[in-house]
Protein backbone atom coordinates (compact mmCIF):
# COMPACT_ATOMS: atom_id res chain seq x y z
CA UNK A 1 0.00 0.00 0.00
CA UNK A 2 1.19 3.59 -0.46
CA UNK A 3 2.65 5.19 2.26
CA UNK A 4 0.06 8.06 3.21
CA UNK A 5 2.01 11.71 4.32
CA UNK A 6 0.83 13.98 6.93
CA UNK A 7 -1.62 15.35 4.72
CA UNK A 8 -3.80 12.46 4.42
CA UNK A 9 -3.96 11.62 8.11
CA UNK A 10 -7.50 12.16 9.62
CA UNK A 11 -7.93 14.73 12.50
CA UNK A 12 -8.09 12.38 15.27
CA UNK A 13 -4.79 10.49 13.87
CA UNK A 14 -3.16 14.16 13.67
CA UNK A 15 -4.24 14.84 17.40
CA UNK A 16 -3.08 11.81 18.51
CA UNK A 17 0.08 11.75 16.25
CA UNK A 18 0.80 14.89 18.28
CA UNK A 19 0.06 13.52 21.51
CA UNK A 20 2.30 10.36 21.14
CA UNK A 21 4.65 13.33 19.80
CA UNK A 22 4.68 15.49 22.95
CA UNK A 23 5.58 12.27 25.47
CA UNK A 24 9.43 11.87 23.87
CA UNK A 25 10.18 15.58 22.87
CA UNK A 26 9.86 18.63 24.39
CA UNK A 27 7.54 21.13 22.96
CA UNK A 28 7.55 24.94 24.05
CA UNK A 29 3.71 26.26 23.95
CA UNK A 30 5.28 29.12 25.87
CA UNK A 31 6.40 31.24 22.73
CA UNK A 32 4.31 33.75 21.36
CA UNK A 33 2.17 32.19 19.01
CA UNK A 34 1.43 29.44 21.65
CA UNK A 35 -0.45 32.10 23.63
CA UNK A 36 -2.63 33.36 21.00
CA UNK A 37 -6.23 32.42 20.71
CA UNK A 38 -6.44 31.23 16.70
CA UNK A 39 -3.55 29.35 14.78
CA UNK A 40 -1.07 30.71 12.77
CA UNK A 41 1.24 29.29 10.37
CA UNK A 42 5.14 29.97 11.18
CA UNK A 43 6.83 26.73 10.53
CA UNK A 44 9.65 26.28 7.92
CA UNK A 45 9.00 23.50 5.80
CA UNK A 46 7.17 24.31 2.67
CA UNK A 47 3.78 22.06 3.75
CA UNK A 48 4.03 23.89 7.13
CA UNK A 49 3.85 26.99 5.02
CA UNK A 50 0.73 26.27 3.88
CA UNK A 51 -2.10 27.93 6.29
CA UNK A 52 -4.06 26.54 8.48
CA UNK A 53 -6.78 29.01 7.34
CA UNK A 54 -9.52 29.21 4.78
CA UNK A 55 -10.93 31.93 3.34
CA UNK A 56 -13.11 33.49 6.23
CA UNK A 57 -12.47 30.92 9.01
CA UNK A 58 -10.64 33.82 11.46
CA UNK A 59 -14.52 35.91 10.59
CA UNK A 60 -16.48 33.05 11.64
CA UNK A 61 -14.41 32.64 14.67
CA UNK A 62 -15.17 36.46 15.53
CA UNK A 63 -18.67 35.83 14.77
CA UNK A 64 -19.16 32.68 16.72
CA UNK A 65 -16.95 35.23 19.98
CA UNK A 66 -18.76 38.21 19.47
CA UNK A 67 -21.98 36.66 19.24
CA UNK A 68 -21.35 34.37 22.07
CA UNK A 69 -20.03 37.12 24.63
CA UNK A 70 -23.58 39.23 23.89
CA UNK A 71 -25.42 36.48 24.87
CA UNK A 72 -23.44 36.19 28.14
CA UNK A 73 -23.68 39.86 28.45
CA UNK A 74 -27.53 39.94 28.35
CA UNK A 75 -27.80 37.58 30.54
CA UNK A 76 -25.33 39.18 32.91
CA UNK A 77 -27.23 42.13 32.27
CA UNK A 78 -31.01 41.16 33.09
CA UNK A 79 -29.96 39.05 35.75
CA UNK A 80 -27.85 42.18 37.73
CA UNK A 81 -30.43 44.52 36.61
CA UNK A 82 -33.33 42.86 38.48
CA UNK A 83 -31.65 43.02 42.15
CA UNK A 84 -30.14 39.41 42.34
CA UNK A 85 -29.82 39.64 46.02
CA UNK A 86 -33.50 38.88 46.63
CA UNK A 87 -33.79 35.57 44.75
CA UNK A 88 -31.76 33.62 46.45
CA UNK A 89 -29.66 30.94 44.48
CA UNK A 90 -31.08 31.67 40.92
CA UNK A 91 -28.61 34.03 40.19
CA UNK A 92 -25.70 31.91 40.46
CA UNK A 93 -27.45 29.29 37.63
CA UNK A 94 -27.56 32.10 34.34
CA UNK A 95 -24.32 33.66 35.72
CA UNK A 96 -22.45 30.77 35.66
CA UNK A 97 -24.68 28.76 33.05
CA UNK A 98 -24.11 31.62 30.06
CA UNK A 99 -20.55 31.57 31.59
CA UNK A 100 -19.57 28.14 31.11
CA UNK A 101 -21.48 27.81 27.15
CA UNK A 102 -18.95 30.71 26.56
CA UNK A 103 -15.98 29.03 27.71
CA UNK A 104 -17.10 25.86 25.87
CA UNK A 105 -17.63 27.79 22.80
CA UNK A 106 -14.02 29.48 23.06
CA UNK A 107 -12.47 25.75 23.74
CA UNK A 108 -14.19 24.78 20.49
CA UNK A 109 -12.64 27.47 18.43
CA UNK A 110 -9.17 27.15 19.83
CA UNK A 111 -8.67 23.76 17.94
CA UNK A 112 -10.72 24.78 14.59
CA UNK A 113 -8.21 24.62 13.00
CA UNK A 114 -4.62 23.40 13.84
CA UNK A 115 -2.71 21.51 11.52
CA UNK A 116 0.97 22.17 13.07
CA UNK A 117 2.41 20.37 16.04
CA UNK A 118 2.81 23.64 17.53
CA UNK A 119 -0.10 25.20 17.04
CA UNK A 120 -1.79 21.39 17.92
CA UNK A 121 -0.11 21.31 21.43
CA UNK A 122 -0.87 25.16 21.86
CA UNK A 123 -4.71 24.22 20.81
CA UNK A 124 -4.99 21.08 22.91
CA UNK A 125 -3.88 22.63 26.32
CA UNK A 126 -6.33 26.09 25.68
CA UNK A 127 -8.91 23.30 24.73
CA UNK A 128 -8.38 21.09 27.92
CA UNK A 129 -8.02 24.10 30.84
CA UNK A 130 -10.83 26.47 28.78
CA UNK A 131 -13.63 23.32 29.41
CA UNK A 132 -11.91 21.35 32.57
CA UNK A 133 -11.04 24.13 34.61
CA UNK A 134 -13.34 26.80 33.87
CA UNK A 135 -16.45 25.67 31.89
CA UNK A 136 -17.35 22.45 33.09
CA UNK A 137 -17.07 23.71 37.21
CA UNK A 138 -19.35 26.74 36.05
CA UNK A 139 -21.98 24.57 34.65
CA UNK A 140 -21.61 21.88 37.69
CA UNK A 141 -21.88 24.98 39.67
CA UNK A 142 -24.68 26.58 38.37
CA UNK A 143 -27.00 23.46 38.50
CA UNK A 144 -26.48 23.04 41.64
CA UNK A 145 -27.54 26.75 42.96
CA UNK A 146 -30.67 26.18 40.85
CA UNK A 147 -32.01 22.76 42.05
CA UNK A 148 -30.78 23.73 45.88
CA UNK A 149 -33.46 26.63 44.80
CA UNK A 150 -36.25 24.31 43.36
CA UNK A 151 -35.21 22.45 46.65
CA UNK A 152 -35.89 25.60 49.37
CA UNK A 153 -38.97 26.45 47.40
CA UNK A 154 -40.61 23.29 47.16
CA UNK A 155 -40.73 23.01 43.19
CA UNK A 156 -41.10 20.69 41.00
CA UNK A 157 -37.70 19.72 39.03
CA UNK A 158 -37.30 18.90 35.11
CA UNK A 159 -40.62 19.95 34.92
CA UNK A 160 -40.32 22.42 31.30
CA UNK A 161 -38.52 22.07 28.38
CA UNK A 162 -35.80 23.71 29.41
CA UNK A 163 -35.17 21.74 32.73
CA UNK A 164 -35.40 18.54 30.48
CA UNK A 165 -33.22 19.44 27.72
CA UNK A 166 -30.76 20.86 30.33
CA UNK A 167 -30.97 17.21 32.21
CA UNK A 168 -29.82 15.75 28.95
CA UNK A 169 -27.56 18.12 27.80
CA UNK A 170 -25.30 17.90 31.17
CA UNK A 171 -25.58 14.01 31.17
CA UNK A 172 -24.36 14.01 27.42
CA UNK A 173 -21.52 16.55 28.69
CA UNK A 174 -20.25 14.62 32.08
CA UNK A 175 -19.77 11.43 29.12
CA UNK A 176 -18.54 13.76 27.07
CA UNK A 177 -15.68 14.81 29.17
CA UNK A 178 -15.09 10.76 30.35
CA UNK A 179 -14.76 10.19 26.39
CA UNK A 180 -12.69 13.23 25.85
CA UNK A 181 -10.33 12.35 28.88
CA UNK A 182 -10.35 8.85 28.94
CA UNK A 183 -9.22 8.52 25.43
CA UNK A 184 -5.89 10.62 25.63
CA UNK A 185 -4.88 10.66 29.24
CA UNK A 186 -2.18 8.69 29.68
CA UNK A 187 -1.99 7.15 26.52
CA UNK A 188 -5.99 6.54 26.72
CA UNK A 189 -5.64 3.61 29.11
CA UNK A 190 -9.00 4.14 30.22
CA UNK A 191 -10.69 2.29 27.31
CA UNK A 192 -7.31 0.10 26.28
CA UNK A 193 -4.72 2.18 24.85
CA UNK A 194 -2.94 2.39 21.89
CA UNK A 195 -5.72 2.67 18.81
CA UNK A 196 -8.64 1.43 20.74
CA UNK A 197 -8.05 4.76 22.58
CA UNK A 198 -7.59 6.98 19.78
CA UNK A 199 -10.27 6.14 17.70
CA UNK A 200 -12.34 7.62 20.19
CA UNK A 201 -10.74 10.80 19.84
CA UNK A 202 -13.19 11.55 16.24
CA UNK A 203 -15.79 10.69 17.93
CA UNK A 204 -15.34 13.32 20.61
CA UNK A 205 -14.99 15.74 18.24
CA UNK A 206 -18.32 14.53 16.76
CA UNK A 207 -20.52 14.16 20.19
CA UNK A 208 -18.84 17.91 20.69
CA UNK A 209 -20.30 19.18 17.47
CA UNK A 210 -24.26 17.92 18.12
CA UNK A 211 -23.97 18.55 21.53
CA UNK A 212 -22.82 22.68 21.61
CA UNK A 213 -26.46 23.03 19.79
CA UNK A 214 -28.68 21.47 22.58
CA UNK A 215 -26.72 23.87 25.07
CA UNK A 216 -28.02 26.91 22.82
CA UNK A 217 -31.44 25.14 22.68
CA UNK A 218 -31.34 24.66 26.79
CA UNK A 219 -30.29 28.04 26.88
CA UNK A 220 -32.65 29.33 24.32
CA UNK A 221 -35.99 28.25 26.06
CA UNK A 222 -34.63 29.32 29.49
CA UNK A 223 -33.51 33.04 28.05
CA UNK A 224 -36.46 32.96 25.34
CA UNK A 225 -39.28 31.46 27.26
CA UNK A 226 -39.05 31.03 31.18
CA UNK A 227 -41.60 33.32 33.08
CA UNK A 228 -38.64 35.10 35.16
CA UNK A 229 -37.18 36.21 32.44
CA UNK A 230 -39.80 37.33 29.99
CA UNK A 231 -41.71 39.48 33.31
CA UNK A 232 -37.56 40.84 33.45
CA UNK A 233 -37.06 41.93 30.17
CA UNK A 234 -37.68 43.31 26.89
CA UNK A 235 -38.83 41.19 24.04
CA UNK A 236 -36.42 42.72 21.60
CA UNK A 237 -33.67 41.91 24.17
CA UNK A 238 -34.49 38.31 24.49
CA UNK A 239 -34.80 37.64 21.17
CA UNK A 240 -31.35 38.86 20.30
CA UNK A 241 -29.81 37.53 23.07
CA UNK A 242 -31.32 34.05 23.29
CA UNK A 243 -32.54 33.39 19.50
CA UNK A 244 -29.83 35.87 17.24
CA UNK A 245 -27.08 35.09 19.13
CA UNK A 246 -26.93 30.96 19.47
CA UNK A 247 -28.03 30.49 16.29
CA UNK A 248 -24.96 32.71 14.84
CA UNK A 249 -22.66 31.58 17.25
CA UNK A 250 -23.85 27.81 15.99
CA UNK A 251 -22.92 28.81 12.23
CA UNK A 252 -19.99 30.66 12.67
CA UNK A 253 -18.53 27.72 14.39
CA UNK A 254 -19.75 25.24 12.51
CA UNK A 255 -18.40 27.04 8.88
CA UNK A 256 -15.03 26.39 10.65
CA UNK A 257 -15.79 22.57 10.75
CA UNK A 258 -13.36 20.41 8.35
CA UNK A 259 -15.79 17.52 7.51
CA UNK A 260 -13.16 16.00 5.73
CA UNK A 261 -11.02 14.84 8.47
CA UNK A 262 -13.60 13.49 10.50
CA UNK A 263 -14.02 10.03 8.40
CA UNK A 264 -15.62 7.48 9.76
CA UNK A 265 -15.70 4.81 7.03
Amino acid sequence: MPEHTSDELTEYEEQYKLLDANDHTETSVEDADSDLPFPTSTMSSDNANKSEERRMDRLAAYGALISILIFVCITWFIVFTNNPTSMGWFPIHPLLLSLGIGCFTYGILTLQPTAHPKTKAAGLQRHQRTMLFVGFPCVALGILAVEIQKFNLGHGHFATWHGIFGLVSVGWLVGQVILGGGSVWYGGAAFGGGMKAKKLWKYHRLSGYVLFPLLLITAHLGGAWSAWVTSHSQPVVRFIGYTVAPIVAILALYARVRTSKLKFF
